[in-house]
C-alpha cells in the first residue's frame, strides 16, 4: 500500500442541535483497501459518511482526498470528484428502465445532443454481464425484485470509474449467491486500485473481504485495526464498550441467580423466516418469566418481534400462542388475542406527540370504551389516573400533550396502554433506550414485576447489563439464525458476546 491515504478524515465533529453526532472521529483508508467500518446504532458511522459526501457539513475537522482538502455541498459533487456511495435504501427510479438508472445523470449523447440508445444498451448489459446478471435492461427497474435493484445500484456506482466507493450495508437484501458475486466485484476494484468502505453488522463478511477495520461507538473513532489482528469477540467488545480482559474473567464464573419456577408457554417461535433479515429464528415465552432476545444491530431482533405481533409478514416457521398455531394479518388481531408490543421507536411508532398523556394511554381500549363512536370520558379518566398512579407517571395532568413528559414517563405511558388491555403477553423492543439512569431503573423494575404477577415477557436490549440482569432465560440471534438457548445460571456478557462472535454454545449453555 502507498504511504499516502486516498482519504484522511480527522477531528470530525458534527452537532444536530444540541446533540452530539460525531465528536473528533477519524476514518483513514489507503489506496486499494477495503476498509470495514462498524459500530452499533447511533455510532456516527451514517453520519460519517454523509458528511464526506456532502449531504451534511460538518462543524469541524479536516478532510482530504488524493492528497487534496475535500470539501463537497452534494452527493452528486461527490460522485463528479470521484466518491461514489451505496446507500442500503435503494435510491434509484423504480418506474425508470434499468438503463436509465444507470446512465441516469451522464447519458452519452451525440454530437447533436440526441441520446445514444444503442451504445447505453448495450453498456448496461455488458456491465451487468460482469455482475452475473441476465435481464431486461429495457424494463422497469420496479418489476425486479429487491436484490437486483441493489445489485443495479451497485453496478451503477461501479460503472463510475469512482476512486472510492461507499457500500453502506448493501448485502442486507441479497441472497449467498449474490453476496458471493459482490464479493468478487470488490476484489476486482481492490486489483483496479479502488478503496471500498464496506458497511456491514455481518462479521463473517468482514472477515471475507475487508483489510481493515474502523469501529466507532457514541459517534467517536474507538479502534482501527488490521481484520487478522482482531478477532470476533474482541470486536463485539470494542462495539460494545466492554474490557476485554474482564469479559474473559467474567467467563470464568457463570452468573449466578435463583432459578424461578416454570410457569406454562405462552409463546412458541419455531424456525420463523422474514425475508432476508431471518432465516431460522426459534424461541418460547412461559408465563411469570422474562426471556431476553440479544443479538448485534442487524441479526433479526426487531424482526422476529414485528412478525410475532403481526406488524411484518412472515415467510416459514410457526408462531403459537398458548399452544394453538396463529398467523396474524395484522397487529389488532395480535392485540385481541392478548399481545402488547412496545416498539424501540418510541416517538414514531408509540407516542402520538399532538395528544395528550390519557388519549395516548387509552388509545388501544378505546374500542372497549365507546359506545355508537362516543367515549366514556368517566370510565376513561378512571383507568387513566389508576394507572397514572400505579406507574408513578409524572405529568401535570392526564390531558398534558405526551410530548411535553420525559422520555422515562413516555415509555410509562406506553406500558400502562398495554397494561389496561389485561394481556397474556408483553414484547419490548429496547424499553430503556433513551431514557435518563433513574428512569430506567424504574422501567426495569416494573418489566420484573409485571413478570411476578404472571405475565410472559419479551425483553430485547442492546444492553448486555440489562439481559444478564433481568431475564430469566436468553435467546441469542446471529445474522437471522438463533445460535443459542442459554439460562440466568448461565448467563453473562462472557456468554452473550461469545454468541454474537462466533455463533456456536458456550460450554454450559443449554442450547
Amino acid at each position: 500500500m502507498a504511504a499516502q491515504p486516498l482519504l484522511s478524515m480527522r477531528n470530525i465533529d458534527k452537532r444536530f442541535g444540541t446533540a452530539p453526532a460525531l465528536v473528533d472521529a477519524h476514518l483513514e483508508v489507503m489506496p486499494g483497501e477495503v476498509m470495514a467500518l462498524i459500530g452499533q446504532n447511533g455510532a456516527g458511522k451514517s453520519t460519517m459518511i454523509k458528511v464526506l459526501n456532502g449531504f451534511v457539513r460538518h462543524d469541524a475537522g479536516t478532510i482530504t482526498y488524493e492528497g487534496r482538502p475535500w470539501e463537497v455541498a452534494t452527493p452528486e459533487a461527490a460522485q463528479r470528484g470521484g466518491i461514489s456511495t451505496i446507500f442500503q435504501e435503494i435510491n434509484l427510479i423504480p418506474f425508470r428502465t434499468v438503463v436509465e438508472n444507470i446512465y441516469l445523470g451522464r447519458e452519452i449523447c451525440s454530437a447533436l445532443g440526441f441520446l445514444r440508445w444503442r451504445e447505453m444498451k448495450a453498456g448496461a448489459r455488458k456491465l451487468l454481464d460482469e455482475f452475473g446478471i441476465a435481464i431486461d435492461v429495457e424494463a422497469p427497474l420496479e418489476t425486479y425484485s429487491t436484490a437486483i435493484q441493489q445489485m443495479v445500484a451497485i453496478a451503477r456506482a461501479v460503472s463510475m470509474n469512482a476512486r472510492l466507493v461507499i457500500m453502506d450495508e448493501s448485502t442486507s437484501s441479497l441472497d449467498e449467491a449474490e453476496v458471493k458475486v459482490l464479493f468478487a466485484t470488490i476484489r476486482r476494484l481492490k486489483a483496479q486500485g479502488v478503496s471500498v468502505v464496506f458497511v456491514s453488522h455481518k462479521l463473517d463478511e468482514l472477515y471475507a473481504v475487508c483489510d481493515r477495520v474502523t469501529v466507532m461507538r457514541d459517534g467517536r473513532t474507538v479502534a482501527v485495526a488490521s481484520m487478522a489482528e482482531m478477532s470476533k469477540l474482541q470486536l463485539v467488545a470494542t462495539m460494545l464498550g466492554r474490557d476485554l480482559a474482564e469479559v474473559r474473567k467474567q467467563g470464568a464464573t457463570a452468573f449466578s441467580a435463583a432459578a424461578r419456577p416454570p410457569g406454562p408457554q405462552v409463546l412458541e417461535v419455531e424456525h420463523l423466516a422474514i425475508g432476508r433479515r431471518v432465516a431460522d429464528a426459534s424461541l418460547d415465552v412461559r408465563k411469570g418469566e422474562i426471556v431476553g432476545l440479544a443479538g448485534l444491530l442487524g441479526s433479526g431482533r426487531t424482526e422476529v418481534a414485528r412478525a410475532v405481533f403481526g406488524a411484518d409478514p412472515r415467510g416459514g416457521g410457526a408462531i403459537r400462542l398458548n399452544g394453538r398455531e396463529v398467523r396474524f394479518a395484522e397487529p389488532s388481531e395480535a392485540i385481541r388475542a392478548g399481545l402488547g408490543f412496545c416498539s424501540e421507536d418510541r416517538k414514531h411508532e408509540g407516542i402520538v406527540p399532538a395528544m395528550s398523556v390519557r388519549e395516548n394511554m387509552t388509545l388501544a381500549l378505546l374500542p372497549a370504551l365507546s359506545r355508537s363512536g362516543i367515549i366514556d370520558e368517566t370510565k376513561q379518566r378512571a383507568i387513566v389516573e389508576r394507572f397514572i398512579a400505579d406507574l408513578g407517571v409524572k405529568c401535570a395532568s392526564p390531558d398534558q400533550p405526551i410530548r411535553e413528559l420525559s422520555g422515562g414517563n413516555q415509555q410509562k405511558v406506553l406500558l400502562a396502554r398495554w397494561l389496561c388491555m389485561n394481556p397474556e403477553m408483553l414484547i419490548f423492543d429496547e424499553p430503556t433506550r433513551g431514557i435518563d439512569v433513574g428512569a430506567k431503573a424504574e422501567i426495569q423494575k416494573l418489566i420484573r414485576r409485571l413478570a411476578d404477577d404472571g405475565l410472559g415477557v419479551l425483553m430485547i436490549s442492546s444492553e448486555l447489563e440489562e439481559i444478564v440482569e433481568g431475564a430469566d432465560r436468553t435467546f441469542v440471534l446471529r445474522d437471522g439464525r438463533t445460535v443459542v438457548s442459554l439460562d440466568r445460571a448461565n448467563t453473562s456478557e462472557a456468554t452473550l458476546m461469545d454468541a454474537m462472535a462466533h455463533g456456536g454454545a458456550h460450554e454450559g449453555a443449554a442450547a
